[in-house]
Formats: C-alpha cells, structure tokens, sequence
C-alpha cells in the first residue's frame, strides 16, 4: 500500500519523512513538496528549484530483506526507476555515478538515499528524488541543469512523471525482492554515464584519464587509467572533469 502525503512547502522531504513515525504495518510513504525551504543533494548542496515547477518527493520504504552488504542494489534500483520514468519522454539519458541522471552532459535529477541499517539488515530506506520537470531558467552556480521542457519544448504534469516513476520502483522493488540482484546491477552498469570511453578525472592525487569499467557490487566506482591502473573510488573519492 502506498500512502501518500502532498505539501505546499516543507524545509525537506527526507527530513520530513524522517521524523514522520511509520504507521502500523506502513509499506510505502511518499512525500511531495511544490516547494523545498532547504532541499540537498547529496554534496550537501542546495537543490535549485522554482516553485510548483518540478518534481521533490521522498519514499520510504522498508526492505527488510536486503542485506547490509546488498544495499548498493536499493540506490540502483532507485536510479533506474528514475531512468526509465524519463526515458518515456525521449531518449538520452543515463546514470552518472553514483546519485544523477543526465541527458546528455546536463544533470536532470539528483538522488539521495539515507538507509537505517539494524541487525545487519535495512530497517528502513529514505530514497529523496529531485528531478528538473518545467523549470526555464536556472540562477544558482550549478554548472550544467536541464529540464524536461527544456528538452521537449513543453511542459509535463510533474504528477505523470511521478506515476511513471512509482510504476517502475514497484517493479524495480519486486526484482529486489526476488534477489534478481545481478540482473539489475548488469542494467545499472550498462546505463552508467561516460562508460567504455576516456575521459578526465581528478581524485585527491590530482587529474587523470581513465576509462569506467563498472561499479563492483558494493556501489564503488571503477576506473582503468590510461596507464592501465585499476582506481576504484567510493562516493566523494573521484570528481567528474565536465
């Protein structure tokens, strides 16, 4: 069952769901805000967004069966049903490692997942979606946003993206389920941004050229350097040279 709540305004969703306690026997809730006071990614940056434009809400879930060391499979599963929810509009886009989506070389859609592990299990999982719907213009010093009607010429009713999205993640969630992990790490890879092709980095040594060969099951990103080294980064380790 999904329970979901609409806000006018709300500092953030994923803090808002945070402090919202579970109902009895909750499985899904899902908070939308037309407007987030301090919305984040997860740089711990702002998420520039003008009001009613575009698409903030955050799902809580709890994937109980998932595993500690399995929780990369829950961001995966998130970025896909993402994906998919735009690629029904125009082709194009892709996973950029490991929380946007991109068209082209433009971010559409931040992520941020915040997981509440217990007993070697995840008790809980907050997944806060920001995705860039009818927005025109952008102010803040973010160096490459795109919209939907940006790239379509139109605007979209941000609650079709959102039912696109929640189609997907149910299907998504009941591959978790089935411990089709594989399959969906092989999709994830297979859609990830600047795969197979040579293209800067910078890592706390300095820049260099390199060539993403995937992402090991644990969520870190691997990249074979020109030199014929094998870098593997968790999140924050590596900066994208755009």
């Amino acid at each position: 069952m999904l329970n979901i709540i609409s806000l006018d305004s709300v500092d953030s969703t994923n803090t808002y769901l945070k402090n919202l306690p579970p109902g009895d026997n909750e499985d899904w809730t899902l908070v939308t805000a037309c407007y987030q006071e301090a919305g984040r990614g997860a740089e711990r940056n702002r998420w520039e967004s003008e009001a009613g434009k575009n698409l903030l809400f955050s799902l809580r879930t709890h994937p109980v069966f998932v595993e500690a060391p399995d929780v990369f499979v829950l961001s995966g599963s998130l970025a896909l049903s993402v994906w998919h929810a735009l690629q029904n509009y125009i082709q194009g886009f892709s996973i950029k490692w490991p929380n946007d989506i991109y068209y082209g070389d433009r971010k559409i859609a931040g992520l941020l997942i915040e997981n509440n592990l217990m007993g070697g299990r995840v008790q809980s999982c907050i997944m806060g979606v920001g995705i860039n719907v009818n927005q025109m213009q952008f102010l803040s010093d973010a160096p490459n946003p795109v919209s939907l009607r940006q790239i379509l010429g139109h605007e979209i009713p941000c609650s079709e993206v959102l039912h696109n999205f929640v189609g997907q993640f149910r299907s998504y969630y009941s591959r978790i389920q089935a411990y089709d992990y594989q399959a969906l790490h092989d999709e994830f890879e297979g859609l990830l941004y600047r795969r197979n092709s040579t293209h800067a980095f910078r890592d706390a040594n300095g820049n260099f050229t390199g060539r993403i060969a995937g992402v090991d099951p644990s969520g870190h990103l691997i990249i074979t350097d020109t030199g014929g080294h094998t870098r593997r980064y968790a999140f924050k380790e590596v900066e994208y040279i755009l």
